[in-house]
């Protein structure tokens, strides 16, 4: 029992280094939901989250089934500083229609977002969770240190190719548009609880701003690492305009193959049938690292600091020593 404590007060000891760089030990991973996460992938760092899902809807008003797939990528680099963070969504998606009169398909781009994501706030980076050597029971307390979330703000650009079906206002297949660039932005909220083995991020979007159905919605995810191998999350995603609305629930898990490299599979749907929605799919994420350059905690141990306070005096004693041998020779 000692020696678990043991190892306990040492974790945290060490919880406050950890969150001090965007740079995690294992990847961090967006997917399976649909959230941003506050923190970057570090700066050099290039990661890819690529998935493929199949996805069946059926409109009761409309009278019309679909069904198809799709596949999705998310690039993200660390680029400049360590809290900055470029990143190019894409989404293809392909669909085949039938109603009482006719069939028809759709297959184009259904997202293409490129944009940049910053750090606002790290409510780890000045802070160190004092150790009650004399409590246990102390340490594994509630932190409330955790209820003040990391903030980052997500600014970018929705691209839409001309007569794109999936553009946002395409109300049919025979519905044709121009090329259009509008706004998005995201703000970010992340909490740690429980040493990081719970995780609670919320998203609040703003979405195709300056278009004729600019969009605003919210999404709410919860992730539980279960072991050092395998996560699940949950998730809520609402959002509204005047031209669409809907509310989604979202599930699944995440395996971790090694520090680089994570699966995951998810399945989503909706509680409305104009249209009902059901869709589900696979992904992995994988990142380079090789060129990453570890950033110095801040945090630095009695030892370190010791060594350092000497290092300081030295040049004082080693000038006072070289005094005293003048005064005798």
């Amino acid at each position: 029992m000692l020696k678990n404590k043991n190892l306990f007060l040492t974790a945290l000891f060490f919880i406050p280094q950890l969150f001090f760089a965007q740079y995690t030990d294992i990847i961090n991973s967006n997917r399976p939901g649909e959230t941003m996460s506050a923190y970057a992938v570090g700066k050099s760092v290039i990661q890819a989250e690529i998935g493929v899902y199949g996805i069946k809807e059926k409109h009761d008003l409309l009278d019309y089934e679909g069904s198809g797939f799709g596949t999705d990528i998310t690039l993200r680099y660390g680029a400049f500083l360590e809290k900055l963070e470029l990143i190019v969504d894409l989404q293809y998606q392909m669909e085949n229609f039938d109603t009482p009169y006719t069939s028809y398909k759709k297959n184009n781009f259904r997202q293409t977002v490129l944009g940049a994501k910053y750090l606002i706030y790290d409510p780890y980076q000045n802070y160190k969770k004092e150790v009650n050597i004399y409590s246990y029971k102390a340490n594994r307390s509630f932190n409330w240190h955790e209820l003040i979330p990391a903030v980052s703000l997500f600014a970018g650009a929705n691209f839409v190719g001309a007569d794109n079906p999936y553009a946002f206002g395409s109300h049919s297949q025979y519905t044709s548009l121009e090329s259009s660039i509008s706004p998005k932005v995201v703000l970010i909220t992340q909490n740690l609880f429980g040493g990081g083995k719970w995780v609670f991020v919320t998203n609040i979007i703003a979405d195709y701003i300056t278009t004729d159905y600019p969009s605003y919605g919210y999404v709410l995810t919860l992730t539980h690492g279960f072991n050092d191998k395998w996560s699940g999350f949950v998730e809520n995603q609402g959002y509204k305009s005047d031209l669409y609305s809907d509310a989604i629930v979202r599930g699944g898990a995440a395996y971790l193959i090694n520090s680089n490299l994570q699966v995951d599979a998810s399945v989503s749907t909706n509680f409305k049938n104009t249209p009902s929605v059901l869709y589900g799919g696979v992904g992995v994420s994988w990142r380079y690292d090789g060129r990453y350059k570890e950033k110095q905690m801040e945090f630095k141990s009695s030892e370190k600091a010791k060594k350092n306070k000497d290092n300081e005096l030295e040049p004082d004693y080693q000038a006072k020593e070289r005094k005293r041998k003048a005064k005798y020779e």
